[in-house]
């Protein structure tokens, strides 16, 4: 296998953005030394050849977290967490080949990782649950939503493209690019090393996403359209995408019409300010509010 050496954060920020039968459950405890929150609970189950880890937290209605892509549930919404478990179950789920999860001998791709979150709520005997994902996850949700919409309350995707051709990668006005950084010396590295079961196969997890990369098409515009639970986009005002592929998205799902002379739909969208595709998981004072007032919409179309 070909190593890969120095890979620069803006490749990686692409592959992010467009990243968008089971055994029995078998539960271990997390160590101490991994516990981040209060209150959270770590857990592997066995689901579809893969030993997969998962956090739960808090009472109440069901929310599944799903991170961005080469990240963990702890990177990406650590600070979240707290907030959430006060009036939800909160369950966390590293995917394939992330974080405590080890990989298999699959490509990574958004079906079969929907694929595993789906097993795992079934085990877990959840059937119904809000949702939300964060770039790579978003996809993942966003792919759960589609195949098993009776299986999700609401949706909330965060920075997550529908389509590789909303990609912001031009720089029309000539701005002045920032240094690099290569992502083997990234925060996603560094907490890779933390708990991945063996850290010696981050070179791989690269490669796979790198593969779905190259391979991902897109969800169709009428996947989008036919959406059944209610849906919040989450991007920053200089996200991955471009604001034209976002309001487009917004528009497929219902939304963007004159709210005083229309009935609003239950799509929402927000844009926040001074936010990058890397940052939008990290402005907590404003996804809070954001998140915990759509969860209290009604599920219902």
């Amino acid at each position: 296998m070909k190593t890969l050496k120095i890979i620069s954060i803006p490749a990686v920020l692409f592959m992010i953005i467009a990243f968008n039968s089971g055994t029995r459950a078998a539960t271990l405890p997390k160590t101490n030394k991994d516990v981040k929150t209060a209150g959270v609970v770590g857990n592997y189950a066995m689901i579809n050849g893969i030993k997969m880890y998962y956090e739960t937290a808090g009472k109440g209605a069901p929310v599944v977290l799903l991170h961005g892509a080469l990240s963990t549930i702890d990177k990406d919404f650590g600070k979240i967490i707290p907030e959430l478990a006060k009036d939800h179950q909160v369950i966390g789920i590293e995917m394939q080949a992330h974080g405590h999860t080890a990989d298999i001998d699959r490509p990574l791709s958004y079906e079969a990782m929907a694929g595993d979150v789906v097993t795992l709520l079934q085990q877990l005997k959840v059937t119904n649950a809000d949702f939300l994902g964060y770039s790579l996850g978003g996809g993942v949700a966003l792919q759960v939503a589609i195949t098993h919409p009776e299986l999700v309350r609401h949706l909330v995707l965060a920075s997550t493209s529908y389509s590789p051709e909303g990609g912001n990668m031009a720089n029309p006005d000539g701005l002045r690019a920032k240094k690099t950084e290569d992502v083997n010396q990234s925060v996603w590295r560094k907490n890779y090393n933390k708990v991945a079961p063996d850290s010696t196969k981050w070179p791989k997890l690269l490669q796979k996403m790198y593969g779905l990369m190259g391979t991902w098409k897109g969800f169709q515009a009428s996947d989008i359209k036919n959406l059944k639970p209610p849906v919040l986009l989450i991007f920053g005002d200089e996200d991955l995408s471009t604001p034209e592929h976002q309001i487009a998205m917004f528009r497929l799902l219902g939304g963007g019409n004159w709210g005083d002379l229309y009935e609003l739909p239950n799509e929402q969208l927000a844009i926040l300010p001074g936010t990058s595709h890397v940052t939008v998981v990290d402005q907590t004072d404003l996804l809070i509010p954001i998140i915990t007032r759509f969860l209290k919409t009604p599920p219902v179309k």
